[in-house]
């Protein structure tokens, strides 16, 4: 699998909200572990819903959760 052009700080705010697990938080926004996984690793772009469902688990904007490092 080729990496995403988006980077995020998933990994860092699970962490810094009371060391959420992958599981706790896939079933929060409705997705598999593995694809919080994939995330995490920058292996995977998540479509917009799920971006959004994250930022609104951590209170934020999907812009302070996630990076677009294309072109």
């Amino acid at each position: 699998m080729a990496k995403a052009d988006i980077s995020n700080t998933i990994r860092r705010l699970r962490f810094d909200h009371g060391e959420m697990t992958q599981q706790a938080l896939a079933d929060r926004v409705g997705c598999s572990r593995q694809t919080i996984v994939l995330l995490e690793q920058g292996r995977y772009g998540p479509s917009l819903a799920l971006a959004f469902r994250i930022a609104r688990v951590f209170g934020l904007e999907v812009d302070e959760v996630f990076r677009y490092e294309g072109e």
